[in-house]
């Protein structure tokens, strides 16, 4: 025997031995199967987590939409869930109510109706669900909690739900009912005999849409369980109870990933992806949030599917976890059914097998070790993950399969070289099986589904920083949205407005809405604001021409180097200079206007018009009042840097003109 047929001999051994070492799962309907997937989701939402999608030109808007909604394209995504709006503070934002008040019903502000709309648009099937994070305050008839008085909370979302079809044809499938603090088992059953009342039979509940523990009220209480139709858990950790199983409910993981979108948060994603039904059971995962188009240095940046943040450059980044979601959604779709048997794998990681009953099937295998696949929440607690063969054995129905495509993601942590939804040859099945040899971090999926592809499009325009220099007048006379571009409202509501009774050349205006609190779970501030530009501008000059509605205790202010926004926006530092109706000024440096840098007399009065203009440069800030220095030379120390804003002494009535700004 020579050198190489000793060779050949050595690798025929070796393989042998590879085969003999995998370990065998089977797949196989033999025994039945599990329970009917429903989809994966993105959540826009819980605080105006796509204000800067919509302020992208095209094409790179609907290129962004179609990396997220277009099937077979990218993230393909099954449920697309929103905010229905509440005027409130709700994570990086506020997002407008359809009722801001009783006798108030505007079915076109904020933009997630167009974004229904344009997910619709890409794909006819897509699930749509609203949630009510946050109410505004008439809701609560005087009291911080919208369900003492259930039938007006009911009235609110069900006007919410007919309103997307009356104005926008949109379908809506299901409702949630959350807050933080606890759900109320009165107003959900009153929600559902509202529903069915006017027609929206078809419309399934999510309760509580937060944990698991309505399961137990539902176990007692026939009516409170024939009235939810879902059981949604926020970031379950993959695991459910007992009591959520008994209820044969659907499970489902409501609001979940919520994590940094490196490739760390890919691996997140595709862990629970798998192990959300391996653990739990549970029938859909909905990603909080969908696309990080909101400022980055407010809270949870960068937590989305993908990230576009700079409506202004145009620049977006199809993330890892895009790919990561096409490995399910391109080869499965709502109402295929699991097969009971999926679990993990012997040397770490797990498996899932789904059939559309018409002989297709889909695997999706995840190898992710633990260091590489931590979610924000809960605590992941120790496992380990390492390479190993595996052969998986077809029975059944699905014995008959000759041939599986397949695509693989790998992360690389080593090399920072990772490829995702790479597709590979086709696998010939040998005797209803088939061999894979995993590495760590690797996503494999294994289907007879043929219509997958990876979509793409030309590079998008380079990232920028915001424009140093920027203006805007608000002349325009039918926005496509309710807000100006760039404006992150994060207490109180800005939106445009026509002043018809003002000839002059403050027609077309800003204004701050809300003249009362909303009913929220996080904490709003006292004053109104929103936030533009750069966080990390150090030295610029705002300048814009404001409006008091308020009488004797009305003020407004603009701002720079705002330090905080969203939920920790009570606490946000910066220059602020404010006027108010009484003829006075003040410069203070912080929101909440404690430390006071300057103050002395205005002149301002209500009613009138005048134009503000703060600069702020090194240790030092000045302001002028209609072109006149009012004070100058203030020291601040702190914060070094920050957005630009405005905003309104309290919840209030004022407008805002001729926004500019000119940093170094």
């Amino acid at each position: 025997m020579d050198c190489r047929e000793s060779a050949l001999l050595v690798s025929v051994l070796l393989l042998a031995l590879d085969l003999c070492s995998a370990q065998n799962y089977v797949l196989s309907d033999d025994g039945g199967l599990g329970r009917v997937f429903d989809g994966i989701g993105g959540l826009s939402g819980g605080g105006a987590t796509s204000r800067l999608l919509v302020s992208y030109a095209e094409p790179y808007r609907s290129q962004i939409l179609d990396f997220l909604f277009k099937p077979n394209f990218g993230a393909s995504l099954h449920i697309l869930k929103v905010e229905i709006g509440g005027d409130a503070q709700t994570t990086d934002g506020t997002e407008p109510s359809h009722m801001r008040y009783e006798n108030d019903e505007n079915y076109y502000r904020g933009y997630e109706w167009w974004l229904m709309k344009e997910a619709k648009k890409r794909n006819p099937n897509i699930t749509l669900i609203g949630l009510p994070w946050a109410f505004p305050g008439w809701v609560g008839r005087g009291k911080n909690w919208p369900y003492d008085y259930p039938d007006v909370t009911a009235t609110y979302v069900v006007n919410w739900i007919l309103g997307a079809k009356q104005y926008h044809d949109l379908d809506i499938q299901y409702v949630g009912i959350w807050n933080e603090r606890s759900f109320d088992i009165k107003y959900i059953k009153v929600l559902r005999n509202m529903l069915d009342k006017v027609g929206l039979i078809g419309v399934g509940i999510i309760a509580a849409d937060g944990d698991w523990s309505v399961a137990n009220s539902m176990i007692l209480d026939p009516y409170l369980n024939n009235s939810v139709d879902v059981i949604g858990a926020h970031y379950p950790g993959t695991t459910t109870i007992t009591e959520a199983l008994k209820t044969q409910k659907k499970l489902w993981s409501s609001e979940d990933y919520s994590t940094f979108n490196n490739e760390v948060g890919g691996g997140c994603w595709a862990r629970i992806l798998n192990q959300n039904y391996v653990n739990g059971q549970m029938t859909a995962t909905i990603s909080w949030n969908l696309v990080a188009s909101y400022y980055e240095d407010l809270p949870f940046g960068r937590d989305g599917l993908m990230t576009a943040e700079e409506p202004w450059s145009g620049n977006y980044v199809v993330e890892s976890p895009i790919w990561i979601t096409a490995h399910t959604t391109q080869f499965t779709q709502p109402g295929w059914t699991y097969l009971q048997t999926v679990g993990h794998l012997a040397q770490g990681g797990s498996y899932i097998a789904l059939t559309d009953g018409k002989g297709n099937l889909t695997v999706v295998i995840e190898t992710m070790t633990h260091n590489h696949s931590v979610c924000i929440r809960p605590p992941l607690p120790p496992f380990n993950v390492t390479s190993q063969n595996a052969t998986f054995w077809l029975k059944g129905s699905i014995a008959s399969i000759k041939e599986l495509q397949v695509w693989r993601s790998q992360f690389d942590f080593k090399t920072n070289k990772p490829s995702f939804f790479e597709k590979l040859k086709p696998l010939k099945l040998v005797d209803g099986s088939f061999t894979l040899n995993l590495a760590e971090d690797e996503v494999y999926t294994l289907t007879t589904v043929i219509t997958g592809s990876k979509g793409s499009y030309p590079d998008p325009p380079p990232s920028a920083r915001f424009p140093k220099v920027y203006k805007d007048d608000f002349d325009v006379r039918r926005p496509p949205f309710s807000e100006a571009p760039y404006f992150a409202d994060q207490t109180g509501v800005f939106e445009y407005y026509i002043n018809l009774t003002d000839p002059g050349p403050h027609v077309f205006t800003l204004r701050q809405v809300l003249t009362e609190r909303p009913i929220t779970w996080a904490t709003d501030a006292d004053q109104t604001i929103s936030v533009i530009g750069d966080y990390y501008w150090q030295s610029l000059t705002v300048t814009c021409d404001v409006f008091m509605e308020k009488m004797n205790a009305g003020g407004v202010f603009i701002a720079a180097r705002v330090d905080k926004g969203g939920q920790s926006i009570r606490s946000a530092k910066g220059v602020f200079f404010w006027v108010f109706a009484d003829g006075t000024y003040k410069v203070t440096n912080d929101l909440v206007g404690e430390t006071v840098l300057a103050e002395g007399q205005s002149g301002t009065e209500v009613h009138s018009w005048y134009t503000l203009s703060l600069t702020v440069k090194g240790q030092y800030a000045s302001g002028s009042l209609n072109g006149y220095p009012l004070w100058k030379n203030a020291v601040v120390l702190t914060p070094k840097a920050g957005w630009a804003a405005i905003g309104t002494r309290s919840f209030e009535l004022a407008q805002f003109d001729n926004f500019a700004l000119v940093a170094e």
